[in-house]
């Protein structure tokens, strides 16, 4: 598979971002953003809540009457840290609840574009099995370098742009895969076909990112990112 020299240019990547959005509320689609958008919902809501009780329990536990005044700092640190953690932690499980989903609804963005049967390439169970532990694996190594990064002084100041990079780099692998699983390319293949074109997966995977920090538009920002990508492979691919 090649794609045109034209992929690895950021503007094209976000403006395919943003037709994604436009297209969520075809009709056609819809029972294939429904059930990723409750899961999102579902799995948000009820993290926000738990975690809302929990930061007011350690405030009324920990912080004297004197002193009450500091919830006022306390709280938008709450509420920073949830969407921070969230981008990092409940999309990917999020993720990985709605990814048959996802997969559909790549395949079926394609069939609609292109006028085509809806197809979806099928892999061994075990095979799909490794190449998701791969996948587990290369970001849990790169997420504990940088959190080691973090707490080292002197260097930590580069750690919150290193984030931001590979936060931006994380979702262009989560979200472009799946119209290149469609296509039966798994972790491997799929890291290296979006590696050609490095600089458009980044723009693309950065205005998911930014997306993905936004309440309440972030519960749309998966479907989307699943319907650009798809309209972006196919603009772009050669063979």
């Amino acid at each position: 598979m090649r794609f045109a020299k034209k992929g690895n240019n950021p503007a094209l990547t976000m403006r395919y971002f943003f037709q994604g959005l436009k297209m969520l509320g075809r009709r056609d689609l819809r029972k294939f953003i429904l059930i990723p958008v409750l899961i999102n919902i579902v799995l948000y809501s009820s993290v926000l809540v738990l975690a809302y009780y929990t930061v007011t329990d350690l405030i009324e536990r920990f912080i004297p009457d004197g002193l009450s005044w500091l919830s006022w700092l306390l709280w938008p640190l709450f509420f920073i840290s949830f969407f921070i953690a969230g981008f990092f932690t409940f999309t990917l499980l999020a993720n990985l609840i709605a990814a048959p989903f996802y997969g559909k609804l790549s395949a079926k963005t394609l069939a609609i574009i292109t006028g085509q049967p809806l197809a979806v390439a099928e892999q061994p169970l075990v095979k799909v099995l490794w190449a998701e532990l791969r996948r587990g694996g290369y970001f849990l190594i790169r997420v504990l370098a940088l959190l080691v990064l973090s707490f080292i002084p002197g260097l930590n100041i580069i750690a919150p742009f290193l984030w931001a990079l590979f936060g931006a780099w994380g979702c262009a692998l989560e979200y472009l895969a799946y119209p290149l699983e469609n296509e039966g390319l798994l972790f491997a293949e799929q890291k290296q076909q979006i590696g050609s074109m490095r600089w458009g997966a980044l723009g693309f995977g950065g205005v998911v990112m930014l997306g993905l920090t936004l309440p309440v538009f972030n519960i749309l920002v998966a479907p989307t990112a699943v319907i650009g990508a798809t309209l972006y492979f196919n603009k772009i691919r050669e063979t």
